[in-house]
């Protein structure tokens, strides 16, 4: 998963990596939980503003299909009647680059119950390879795989490849499938600053590699999940991955980027206890919240308003409940809830997601799921993003009461 396979002993077992990484999120989750009045009243100040804002935010309709097993056929039909329930996908696609951004959150290396990761925390490689077949059918001229691969400056094929995916499998699907590790620099010849309108939350735009540019439709393929800082983690936290790690991971470099990071984004993204390179743009203000429910929110909001979804694809055929991934250290389990969500806009089918796994997406920080967060969605909406209300949502197919899975133990 490393450029190269001989770079992963420079830097120690993947085991070891991973409780270094378990060990500073707990470490920085316990001084997260300790908010200030100051930092609440932050936090709730926009509230009566969001309700406003809800009725004319944009929208779109929702699919949701029931989907019981990743065997290829009942996922390629299922997700065929999501497409044709949304107007199909030939209108977006025809003749056009797709950039298709994977969630493999964490390492490789880590199971949960000894499960694959595509049947727990990770995009399942079965409903890539729907997509990219129903993609290529609609006329898609390119269709680019991406990802900021955990630890990995290297190719984004061996990182698939220690997934356990099949790549001569996936490749077959479609006439032109190509492979970008998004954590750096890669196959472009320099960053693209995207701004936030409106000037941004905690920063005023962002420096993302070129296939988050370079393209015309961009599409999130997120995991239905919960998330232990952000409450649940769908298609527009799925986009907080685009984010390099040579500028924003925690051994990023001070001035420019450092094109071979190994680490995550802790530091300047979760907690802001340092700042991104110094050739980006650096924090509206350093004076802000440093606690991860504060900020990651918002860097969320933000990043689906800078680099708008146009497709949002959810897989929750089977996923976990409880956290993200296998570093949650207690209350995590996997779940087979049988549905997957597909809509125009992020906010929209993130909201429809929200419901079926049993929340109130209007739900305000102190609520579940967003106990000890500020509520992603009603940050969006905030934006102009999308809808973060059910009743101005069009649901299709499967009515949320009966794809209804309570993701509450």
């Amino acid at each position: 998963m490393f450029r190269g396979r001989e770079a992963t002993a420079a830097l120690g077992p993947a085991p070891a990596r991973a409780r270094r990484a378990r060990r500073l999120s707990s470490a920085r989750l316990k001084t997260a939980l300790r908010m200030t009045r100051r930092e609440l009243l932050t936090s709730f100040a926009a509230i009566p503003l969001l309700s406003r804002l809800a009725r004319s935010a944009p929208t779109a309709s929702v699919a949701i299909g029931e989907c019981r097993s990743y065997r290829p056929a009942e996922v390629l039909a299922a997700m065929t009647a999501l497409c044709d329930q949304i107007g199909g996908l030939g209108r977006l696609v025809a003749n056009k680059t797709v950039t298709l951004k994977v969630n493999l959150t964490g390492s490789p290396s880590q199971r949960i119950h000894g499960l694959a990761p595509g049947r727990t925390h990770y995009t399942h490689p079965q409903a890539v390879m729907a997509i990219c077949h129903l993609l290529d059918n609609a006329g898609a001229r390119r269709i680019r795989i991406v990802e900021g691969a955990f630890g990995s400056s290297g190719p984004l094929e061996d990182f698939l490849l220690d997934s356990g995916w099949n790549l001569r499998a996936l490749t077959s699907t479609a006439k032109n499938i190509e492979f970008e590790n998004t954590n750096t620099l890669g196959k472009g010849r320099e960053y693209h600053r995207v701004k936030v309108p409106g000037g941004g939350l905690i920063f005023p735009a962002w420096d993302l590699n070129h296939s988050y540019v370079d393209t015309d439709v961009f599409v999130s393929m997120a995991k239905l999940k919960n998330h232990a800082t952000c409450g649940v983690t769908l298609s527009m936290k799925n986009c907080f991955g685009i984010t390099p790690a040579s500028i924003y991971g925690d051994d990023a470099g001070v001035d420019g980027p450092n094109e071979s990071p190994t680490f995550g984004r802790l530091s300047s993204c979760h907690d802001g206890s340092r700042g991104p390179s110094k050739s980006s743009p650096q924090e509206l203000d350093p004076s802000s919240p440093r606690q991860p429910g504060y900020r990651m929110p918002r860097i969320t909001a933000e990043l689906a308003s800078a680099r708008r979804i146009d497709l949002a694809l959810i897989d929750g055929i089977e996923t976990v409940a409880g956290g993200e991934g296998p570093w949650i250290e207690s209350g995590l389990r996997p779940v087979k809830p049988g549905v997957m969500l597909l809509g125009t806009n992020p906010v929209a089918t993130d909201t429809v997601a929200t419901a079926v796994m049993g929340y109130n997406p209007r739900a305000v920080r102190g609520e579940a799921p967003f106990r000890d967060c500020d509520n992603t969605l009603l940050l969006a909406e905030s934006l102009g993003v999308g809808t973060a209300d059910l009743n101005q949502i069009e649901v299709a197919g499967v009515p949320i009461a009966r794809a209804r899975f309570p993701f509450e133990s």
